[in-house]
């Protein structure tokens, strides 16, 4: 069933659709990171002013190294040392769609360690944009079951994988670190 759902919602993100889907933290709206249309059509699901940047998943290291210049030395130490879903902001992002970082450049990147995204990213081999499953304003879904109609009748596939789960799962932290290594929590 993973396998079959992981290639089911990567033939909708090659063709610019959005998916529903399980993350390391609460269920995603997701899309090509590097598709500025499809990027475009998450903020329309979710009634957000694109002003506001997204955060995006990979599945490893060597991916966040490919569209972050600079990583500073004390990140991989933060990843390491996370005892929960940990997104850091960085300074400088490249080879992501332009309207899905913040105006300054800056982008939110987590390294999943959940098994359908990160199964999920590995074989798409971009970052995945994942931004919680909830119109702008309303509360945070935790479970697939409270997750508005709304936002299930507007993405082009909802996964059926680890739908039945009804742990309540909690936003990642967010740390924000530029290229020195100096770094701020923005949400613990």
């Amino acid at each position: 069933m993973l396998q079959d759902e992981v290639k089911k919602a990567i033939e909708v993100m090659k063709q610019g659709g959005v998916i529903l889907y399980p993350t390391d933290t609460v269920w995603g709206i997701g899309c090509d990171a590097t598709n500025p249309e499809a990027v475009r059509k998450v903020y329309e699901i979710k009634r957000r002013d694109d002003s506001k940047a997204l955060i995006c998943l990979v599945d490893s290291d060597a991916r966040l190294s490919r569209y972050v210049r600079n990583v500073a030395d004390v990140t991989w130490d933060m990843i390491e040392l996370a005892t929960k879903p940990l997104t850091i902001i960085f300074d400088q992002a490249v080879g992501l769609a332009p309207n899905l970082l913040a105006e300054d450049g800056s982008v939110g990147i987590r390294i999943t360690k959940e098994e359908f995204s990160k199964e999920l990213c590995f074989r798409f081999q971009k970052p995945i944009v994942s931004t919680s499953a909830n119109i702008s304003g309303e509360p945070t879904a935790r479970t697939f079951d409270e997750i508005s109609d709304d936002i299930k009748n507007a993405v082009d596939y909802v996964v059926r994988y680890n739908q039945r789960c009804k742990e309540k799962h909690q936003p990642s932290s967010i740390v924000k670190i530029d290229r020195n290594g100096k770094f701020v929590i923005i949400r613990e």
